[in-house]
């Protein structure tokens, strides 16, 4: 590595602590759950908070970045523990709303007008949502201190596309990372059709992680987005990984989701999945997502030379040397790109 001081993929030196708030949002008449991971001032009880978290712990002085992580289309505030908890120990505090999923039709939708305004409902939801949460964040909900300069949001699939779309809006967005978002202008049967419009009236530094043999969203889909998102962009692909690479438990979750029965559109992607035997360890991309998204918000948010020089240096080096095989393309000023 570039720098042997700056090491983006080893655990951070803090503690971490974590609490649930209920997040209220009046005009929309909505409430929901959030997750919310920081680096804490002393170990404490770790009980009931798994991995090393500890509930309620008290949180160290100063001001903290904030990063909002907004989970795919089923998953919930804690589908990506595995990289909350990364970047809390590093001193970010990392607030996951509870999105609404999106499901196959529920009872009582006897039309597939009925199900496509439910889910068009839930999606006009994800903007307002993070909105909603920076503004709680930044008002003190959390008991945190936080620097309303440093604001980065990450997602992964349709909360993906929930980060790339919420800088049309949300000027506090400072940097994005977009893991295998949706927005493609020609998604796969099955895949919502979300569209983005990036306009964006400020510089987002954008990192999108994509995975080579991703059956929903494919590398040349995540590539689609790229080419038109505006600003600094790069894309790093993990090789041999499929779309639940980027959650937790990914050997669980890939299997269980291969021999599903999805319906209607969805209905041929688990048979077009690989067998879990065949693609990268669960722990290979852990190491890939939470050194390369930390790397990023250390790099926009934190001016991190360190950050900064591996990621505009041999990354793929790096992580072949920590046993992980990637490809990566770097957005270019004049609007192309380089290897």
């Amino acid at each position: 590595m570039g720098n042997v001081e700056y090491d983006p993929f080893a655990p951070g030196p803090h503690a971490v602590g974590v609490r649930t708030l209920d997040i209220t949002d009046p005009p929309r008449s909505r409430v929901f759950a959030c997750e919310v991971w920081y680096p804490a001032d002393t170990a404490g009880p770790a009980d009931a908070a798994p991995g090393g978290e500890h509930r309620d712990a008290p949180a160290p002085a100063g001001t903290h970045p904030l990063v909002v992580y907004s989970h795919h289309s089923v998953g919930s505030s804690r589908a990506a523990t595995f990289l909350t908890r990364h970047l809390a120990s590093h001193g970010y505090v990392v607030a996951a709303p509870d999105h609404s999923g999106v499901t196959p039709p529920v009872e009582g939708e006897q039309t597939p007008d009925a199900h496509r305004a439910r889910v068009d409902a839930i999606v006009a939801a994800r903007v307002p949502d993070v909105r909603t949460v920076l503004d709680r964040m930044l008002a003190g909900a959390a008991r945190v201190d936080l620097d309303p300069e440093h604001v980065g949001l990450v997602g992964h699939s349709f909360g993906g596309w929930t980060v790339l779309a919420a800088p049309d809006v949300e000027p506090r967005v400072r940097a994005v990372v977009a893991h295998s978002p949706g927005g493609s202008k020609n998604p796969r049967p099955g895949i919502l059709p979300l569209d983005l419009d990036f306009a964006w009236g400020h510089e987002v530094p954008t990192l999108y992680l994509a995975a080579e043999d991703d059956v929903s969203i494919p590398p040349e889909q995540v590539r689609d987005v790229f080419d038109r998102t505006p600003g600094p962009t790069r894309m790093i692909t993990l090789r041999r990984a499929d779309h639940l690479h980027f959650i937790d438990n990914v050997e669980t979750s890939h299997e269980a989701l291969r021999t599903m029965t999805l319906p209607g559109d969805a209905a041929w992607i688990p048979a077009a999945m690989r067998p879990i035997g065949e693609l990268c360890t669960g722990a290979q991309a852990h190491l890939f997502v939470r050194g390369l998204t930390l790397a990023h918000l250390d790099a926009t948010l934190r001016s991190n030379e360190g950050a900064r020089a591996l990621l505009a240096g041999g990354v793929v080096a790096e992580l072949a040397a920590r046993g992980v095989e990637a490809t990566a393309v770097v957005g270019a000023p004049d609007g192309g790109v380089s290897a």
